[in-house]
């Protein structure tokens, strides 16, 4: 695999960092902040939100900024973020600063996994993202939990001085060893919010939407999950959340050579497992040995989606793919703001610690249905235009046939 590879990753580990260690560290913020749990959770939210606005914001204003130079100022605006979060006086500037550290991660993924999809040969693609995406697994094995680790021993605010430092290396290793492609293809934006508009396009950012919403439902309360309800120590929540690293890992590396191999079943499989996953979790969650293991089986399985839904939007938007690589990430950050927001309401309306995990599987199952109906549309018999042309046509096939008649 090419370096510039590691340069991306790095710079995955450090988003993925910023990106979940909020979740160990609501507790923390929480009493800091003077305010509860599932209000601190907004904190979440407010990133995803960042990455939504961001996302097609900064792909369309940086369409003509060389891929490489995109990625560099995508990883100063994230350092810039971190630093006003570690800053922040009060909670809504925390929230702001949220918001702002959220703007780069989508237009970053976006750039960053067409500029891996075209470092490799045609059939090593998926493999080439989902290395990529290692950087964001093993942030949850390294990077969230040494943070939560640091946040708990040093106050959360030294964690994201640590993770602004993380975005300034990133910066330094994608200004050495990401080649320049000055060869590449420059798609209009007219062109990308086209390839944007595709029906499959669609129904793949929203299959992201629904399914991974599932997971973030669950994962965004797992520290409060495992300490109330598995009855966990909060010192081990550093453990949960390395496991669940540590299967979010596993679940990269299985998913890239499958989705070379067989896209679809590879997403329908992760999927309808993940389903089952949050069942079979609520059903073992006070047994601790149990829970943990599920823990590390729901982060395999909810990031075995992650591979198969980045390459089929690139697919389905192969003429102009940066936009719409950049929407996925959007989609999966509406699903981790929208999963935390409903498994918070489920808490708040007294269902209980369990109750995002239910929700989780509606979710789940409610993605699945979206990304079975994208398969059978996709592999649906279309008729070609002369077939149409001979059936009397539609007017603006008659018009193309009468021109061709006059010019032919």
């Amino acid at each position: 695999m090419p370096l510039a590879l590691l340069a991306l990753a790095i710079s995955a580990f450090g988003i993925g960092t910023t990106e979940f260690v909020m979740m160990g560290l609501l507790p923390n913020v929480a009493r800091d902040m003077g305010t509860s749990v599932p209000t601190a959770g907004y904190l979440v939210s407010a990133y995803a939100i960042g990455v939504v606005i961001g996302a097609p914001l900064l792909t369309a204003f940086g369409a003509r900024t060389p891929r490489k130079r995109m990625l560099v100022l995508l990883m100063a605006l994230f350092t810039v973020g971190n630093l006003a979060s570690a800053l922040a006086p009060n909670y809504a500037a925390l929230l702001a600063g949220r918001v702002l550290a959220g703007l780069p991660h989508g237009a970053f993924f976006g750039v960053g996994a067409v500029v891996a999809a075209r470092l490799v040969t045609e059939d090593r693609r998926a493999r080439a993202v989902a290395t990529m995406f290692l950087g964001l697994t093993v942030a949850n094995i390294v990077g969230v939990p040494a943070g939560t680790a640091i946040g708990q021993a040093l106050g959360w605010r030294a964690t994201f001085v640590v993770v602004s430092a993380i975005g300034l290396l990133a910066m330094v290793t994608l200004a050495a060893l990401v080649p320049e492609m000055t060869a590449e293809q420059r798609t209009g934006l007219r062109q990308e919010v086209r390839a944007l508009g595709d029906r499959q396009v669609i129904l793949g950012l929203l299959t992201a939407v629904f399914g991974f919403g599932g997971v973030f439902a669950v994962y965004s309360y797992l520290a409060s999950i495992m300490t109330e309800v598995t009855g966990l120590a909060e010192s081990s929540v550093t453990v949960v959340l390395a496991l669940f690293g540590i299967g979010m890992t596993l679940g990269a590396l299985v998913a890239g050579p499958l989705t070379d191999r067989a896209l679809r079943p590879t997403l329908y499989g992760g999927l309808g497992a993940l389903a089952v996953a949050m069942v079979t979790f609520h059903a073992v969650v006070d047994i601790k040995w149990a829970a943990m293991v599920m823990v590390v089986v729901l982060g395999g399985l909810g990031f075995m989606t992650t591979t198969p839904l980045q390459m089929l939007i690139m697919q389905k938007a192969r003429q102009a793919p940066t936009l719409a690589s950049a929407g996925n990430q959007s989609a999966f950050n509406l699903a981790n703001a929208g999963g935390a927001w409903l498994g918070g309401a489920a808490v708040a309306a007294g269902w209980g610690w369990t109750s995002p995990m239910l929700v989780g599987v509606v979710l789940a199952l409610a993605g699945l249905g979206i990304a079975v109906l994208a398969g059978v549309l996709d592999g649906a018999p279309t008729l070609s235009r002369s077939r149409i042309v001979a059936r009397g046509g539609v007017p603006g096939l008659r018009r193309a046939r009468a021109a061709e008649s006059v010019t032919g």
